[in-house]
């Protein structure tokens, strides 16, 4: 029997496009940053099922429904992370627990839903003058730096800085440099649960980041890493096991030759 495709959800707040803000944005981004998203990721994976939502949609675009049948959501958010209802927080929340993918973008590092699964501020230091971004792979071995340059060149960039108030990443993949000196820990991975997490900043409404073949390359590994689509939709539950359950159910099984 042939494997269902993935199923990714792109969402973007999609506040900067409604408002215009930069001016320019339409024209790097016509089809909104959740456009250029979801088509990189069509691109490298054209086997998946890949749709896109915003914050205007009803509930977010963000139903039990739609969750439930989504492998790996991506988030971007900037201006509008206050506006995200507390309701599809904790219905988000919940499914990365039991077991939905989740890649948070740039400035969703202050996404409600994330700093919740991280338990910390998310907090860093920026400047926006458009400077140039080496992001320098620091674990090649790792499947979401396959394929990527060392290091990736991002022409023009928001910078982001240290200290980047997160907890220790399982793994580390990627550390950004900038022009005017500062360096980033941008590239994270965790775990929540039975759900898996990767964080990558760069991407930016100003600049059309995510119109570059490699950042569409990591965008397209992290999904590749964070699904799980045998894994079944339930987060860990307390169990109450009886004392000596282990003992019954394997009763006989694996007993050494000659022993009974």
């Amino acid at each position: 029997m042939p494997e269902s495709p993935l199923r990714i959800l792109v969402w973007n707040e999609g506040v900067h496009e409604e408002l215009a803000e930069p001016q320019h944005i339409g024209e790097i981004y016509p089809e909104g940053m959740h456009g250029a998203i979801a088509a990189g990721l069509r691109k490298h994976l054209p086997e998946a099922e890949v749709a896109t939502a915003t914050l205007s949609d009803v509930e977010h675009g963000l139903t039990e429904e739609r969750l439930a049948r989504t492998d790996v959501l991506l988030w971007w958010g900037h201006r509008a992370h206050d506006d995200v209802g507390e309701e599809i927080v904790d219905r988000v929340h919940r499914h990365v627990l039991a077991g939905m993918g989740l890649l948070v973008l740039h400035s969703g590092h202050f996404a409600k839903v994330f700093q919740r699964l991280m338990g910390t501020t998310c907090s860093l230091a920026w400047r926006n003058r458009g400077e140039r971004e080496l992001v320098w792979t620091v674990n090649p071995s790792h499947p979401i730096a396959e394929g990527i340059p060392n290091p990736l060149i991002v022409p023009e960039q928001e910078m982001y800085g240290e200290f980047f108030d997160v907890p220790e990443p399982e793994s580390l993949i990627f550390i950004s440099s900038f022009a005017g000196g500062e360096v980033f820990r941008s590239g994270l991975t965790y775990s929540r649960g039975h759900g898996r997490i990767f964080y990558f900043s760069p991407g930016d409404q100003d600049y059309p980041v995510y119109h570059q073949a490699e950042i569409q390359r990591v965008l397209a590994n992290g999904v590749r890493w964070a699904a799980r689509p045998g894994h079944g939709r339930e987060a860990p539950a307390v169990s109450n096991p009886a004392h000596g359950w282990f003992d019954e159910s394997h009763a006989g099984a694996g007993a050494p030759p000659g022993n009974s």
